[in-house]
Parts: structure tokens; C-alpha cells; sequence
């Protein structure tokens, strides 16, 4: 996609409710059958305090934007573009061209990731405490402190602060490793909280759990959370808004339950149509046909158009502008009227994060 699908644009000063400001936020590696562009022009403006919740298949650039909002794409990836952070007191940042010193106090200070995987993100031979405790002396934190909000955070996520800081991480469960992690990605009270599959490796009973302890800590601690993942439906009832993204670049963005109920663009609606529902007959659910696009040669026009059942000569010539579909929800496609007639889904509530049956 190009620059010119600008999601969402906010207020060019920053001023208001918009935390983050992204513009033709692009990552790219070197390789040598050519340049490849793991996310593509991003244009996007996040909302301070909202839960954003950013979906799409495998490969399509979800946990590179992750990384790119705290410039931690690892080497020999480049970040180019403007991303300008707005804490809420003091001067807008420019996240790309922070000195090391500088971004290294701008994370967890002010934006905290929480990475795919708790069952590797402790050090086995260390406790629990012992990572609190050297994240808190890395940033030069106060000790007492910290330690007294580390307790609160895993106490206002069901765990016994003394069981859990004095266990090595073998001693936990799963879902109880995940809680401690999203605990130690706040102990120094950040602002944002990145989200990359944090409940990937979890059962769905227990994924629902830490959805619904996140959301009382993002109300609680007055968070932005942006929270990265392949399942839709799971994240629906978390989010106020969702993010669609295909081929590196966002295709559909609104609130969630528009976006759920009636999307806009035919990726959306092949990702929800393929998503098992007890409401659906068998028939009317099926994976999205073909393969996501190389992000060496990602298709001219639009990106969706070798999968897409709509697609037509103007698709494969041009790229489209978002088109509006309700308040604040539009969709990158030439046809979105179409989509939502051609290309059905059904999506049961109890599959809904936010419905009944969790």
C-alpha cells in the first residue's frame, strides 16, 4: 500500500487524544534477490488510553510495526519514516532519531513491550524477583517503590506476590508465567503497553482470563495498549478499535464491533469467515485461498487482488483509498459495497472475546 491510505489522521500538532503518530513508517532488509519491505508506508495515529487491537495473518507485519513504535527492528533492518511519541507530559519525541541513551530510557519507562512467548522471556536459572529486581536497577528506579507496585500489579492479576516473585520461572504455569510478564512490562508504570501474541501458547480459557485481567489494568492504570495477534474474533471484545493488516500495510481499521459485525474490505471478511463458529454451517467456513504476498515482489495495484474474488483489472492497475464504510471505519477497496454482499461470514458471540460463553 502507499502512503497516501492515511488511517485515522489525528490532529498534525499531536494535541488531544493521540498518543502516537505514524507516517510512511516503513521497515525494510536488504537481501540479495532485492530489497525486502516487511511493512510498507504505515500512516496511523493511536488514541491515548484506547486498546488497539492489530490483526492479520502470518507474515503480514503485525510484530515489525510492534517493533518499529520503539525503533527495535534488530539489524540489518532499517526504519524510515516519522514516528512521534506524545507523553503526556512534556515535549513530543521523535522516536527515530533518539540517541541510544535516550530510547533506552523511553522503553519500559514510558513504552513496555511484552514479546510472543513467557516460556522464553525468563532467564530459567533466575527467580521471578530477580528480573524485577534488575529491570528496576537498570533504569535506576526507586527500589522500594517499584517492588511495592510490582506486588500490586501481580496482586491485581490473581497471583500471590510472595508464591510467584520466589519461584524460577519452571515452577509457574503457563498462563501464570504470561501474567508476571505483563506485571514486570509495567513495574516502572509506562504509558503504552506493546502486545506481540502475548496468549499465542495458552489455552483459550486461559487466553480469555488475562484479555479480561488486561482489560482492568488498562482501565485501572489509564493504558494505551496495543495488542498484536492472528485472531480476531479473540481480541474483538478487548479492543476499542482494530487494525486489519495485508501485505505490510493496514486494509481496514474502526471500532471493533463494526469492523466485526459488518467489514469493509474482503481479507477482513475471508479472515472472519475462516474462523470456526458453532452459528456457521460448515460450508460457509473455509481458509483464504492462495498465499500471503513475498514482501520481495508484493503485488502492484492492490495487494489482496491475486486472492481476492472481487478483484478486476482496476484492482491490479491501481492501489485503492480507503473508502468510508461507518464513523470512523473505512476500508482499502475499490469495491467494499460488493464485499459485503459477496463475501459472507458468520461469527458466533461465544467466540467473541467479549460474548457470552467465556
Amino acid at each position: 500500500m502507499t502512503a497516501t491510505n492515511t488511517t485515522d489522521i489525528g490532529p498534525a500538532t499531536g494535541e488531544g487524544d493521540i498518543i502516537f503518530e505514524l507516517r510512511d513508517v516503513s521497515v525494510s532488509f536488504e537481501m540479495e534477490r532485492g530489497e525486502s519491505r516487511v511493512l510498507d508506508s504505515v500512516n496511523m495515529d493511536i488514541k491515548r488510553e484506547e486498546i488497539l487491537g492489530v490483526v492479520g495473518e502470518s507474515g503480514s507485519g503485525k510484530s515489525m510495526f510492534a517493533a518499529a513504535l520503539l525503533d527495535a527492528v534488530v539489524h540489518p533492518g532499517v526504519v524510515t519514516g516519522e514516528i512521534t511519541y506524545y507523553p503526556r507530559d512534556g515535549e513530543p519525541v521523535d522516536v527515530l532519531n533518539l540517541r541510544d541513551d535516550e530510547l533506552r530510557r523511553l522503553r519500559w519507562n514510558e513504552i513496555s513491550m511484552v514479546f510472543q512467548g513467557a516460556m522464553s522471556s525468563f532467564n530459567p536459572t533466575m527467580k521471578i524477583k530477580d528480573h524485577f529486581e534488575e529491570t528496576i536497577h537498570a533504569h535506576r528506579a526507586n527500589y522500594t517503590e517499584r517492588m511495592q507496585h510490582a506486588r500490586r500489579l501481580l496482586s491485581d492479576l490473581y497471583l500471590d506476590p510472595d508464591r510467584v516473585l520466589n519461584s524460577y520461572p519452571h515452577e509457574l504455569s503457563g498462563g501464570m508465567k504470561q501474567r508476571a510478564l505483563i506485571a514486570l512490562s509495567l513495574v516502572l508504570e509506562p504509558e503504552v503497553l506493546v502486545m506481540d501474541e502475548p496468549t499465542a501458547a495458552l489455552d483459550l480459557l486461559m487466553q480469555r482470563s488475562i484479555l479480561s485481567l488486561l482489560a482492568d489494568l488498562q482501565e485501572n492504570y489509564n493504558l494505551t495498549v496495543i495488542f498484536i495477534t492472528h485472531d480476531l474474533p479473540l481480541v474483538a471484545g478487548l479492543a476499542d478499535r482494530l487494525g486489519v493488516m495485508y501485505a505490510f500495510d493496514f486494509v481496514e481499521y474502526g471500532p471493533s464491533a463494526e469492523v466485526v459485525e459488518d467489514a469493509g474490505h474482503p481479507y477482513t471478511r475471508a479472515l472472519l469467515r475462516s474462523v470456526p463458529s458453532v452459528d456457521a454451517a460448515l460450508k460457509e467456513m473455509r481458509p483464504i485461498e492462495g498465499e500471503a504476498p513475498d514482501p520481495v515482489n508484493v503485488p502492484q495495484g492492490c495487494s489482496y487482488h491475486p486472492r481476492c474474488p472481487l478483484a478486476d483489472r482496476r484492482c491490479v492497475e491501481s492501489n485503492p483509498p480507503f473508502d468510508e464504510v461507518g464513523a470512523d471505519h473505512a476500508a482499502a477497496c475499490f469495491y467494499v459495497e460488493q464485499a459485503q454482499t459477496e463475501v459472507p461470514y458468520t461469527v458466533s458471540e461465544e467466540r467473541l472475546a467479549g460474548g457470552e460463553g467465556q
